[in-house]
């Protein structure tokens, strides 16, 4: 069946998001090549101008890439995945796209730093569990992250403290196993140069420019679920969409 445009969102906007959720789902996967904009244009029964913007809002999002004797393929390796896109991916109960995946290198019951303990609202001292994972994307480390949690969780979701992968991320995890669910989310981005323990993670040289975020996942009455710190190579897009409410 034919797509076809439904209003508020402008027509390209809905093409743009047609196909980015094909690109999220794993339908379209990295080097696979989209439709020509004729071809949208005649698929979506819109103007070829129309067409031609939401392919150029594509590229400028880092989606899509235009290959010489190709047409335009997916290009995955240009753009990063955000906290949003984690949390959400493991809600809806897909993680990664094919070509990447994660490594957990701890998971540990520790005390927390002042600046976790903050970020948590929780008393300075508490314990915490700490999750870090290293994500490899086509075998290459793309970013290096560490998630805080609530040391009371430790009862509840006792497998936040193995250090291997969980099939359905720990946003659903926690929320299967405890009465927590992630309602809201916020992000922090900054631009930054690697310290030691990023240039060893992600085997980039000391001083490399990367991309540092911090991120909190909120349930329904404000708590504070996971606090996530993480470090991506640079030349890479950071993708965030949003409604506007008047």
């Amino acid at each position: 069946m034919s797509p076809e445009i439904h209003r508020p969102d402008p027509p390209y906007m809905q093409v743009v998001k047609h196909i980015r959720a094909e690109i999220e789902s794993g339908t379209l996967k990295d080097g696979d090549r989209i439709d020509s904009v004729r071809a949208i244009t005649t698929k979506w029964g819109i103007s070829l101008a129309t067409a031609t913007k939401a392919v150029g809002a594509l590229k400028a999002e880092g989606l899509v890439r235009s290959e010489p004797g190709i047409g335009t393929v997916v290009s995955l390796g240009d753009s990063a995945a955000s906290a949003k896109d984690r949390v959400v991916r493991s809600i809806g109960g897909k993680i990664y796209p094919a070509n990447e995946r994660a490594e957990i290198q701890v998971a540990e019951l520790t005390e927390a730093p002042d600046e976790i303990a903050e970020a948590l609202s929780i008393p300075k001292g508490s314990r915490v569990i700490r999750r870090r994972r290293i994500t490899f994307r086509d075998d290459v480390p793309s970013s290096a992250s560490t998630s805080w949690f609530k040391g009371e969780l430790a009862e509840t979701s006792p497998l936040l403290l193995v250090a291997e992968r969980l099939p359905q991320g720990t946003p659903k995890y926690i929320e299967e196993t405890s009465s927590l669910t992630a309602v809201s989310g916020k992000d922090q981005v900054r631009a930054d140069i690697a310290g030691d323990e990023d240039s060893e993670a992600l085997r980039i040289p000391l001083g490399s420019p990367v991309l540092r975020k911090q991120n909190w996942v909120y349930e329904a009455g404000g708590e504070v679920i996971e606090f996530g710190q993480s470090v991506s190579i640079a030349r890479r897009w950071s993708t965030y969409n949003y409604e506007i409410s008047r």
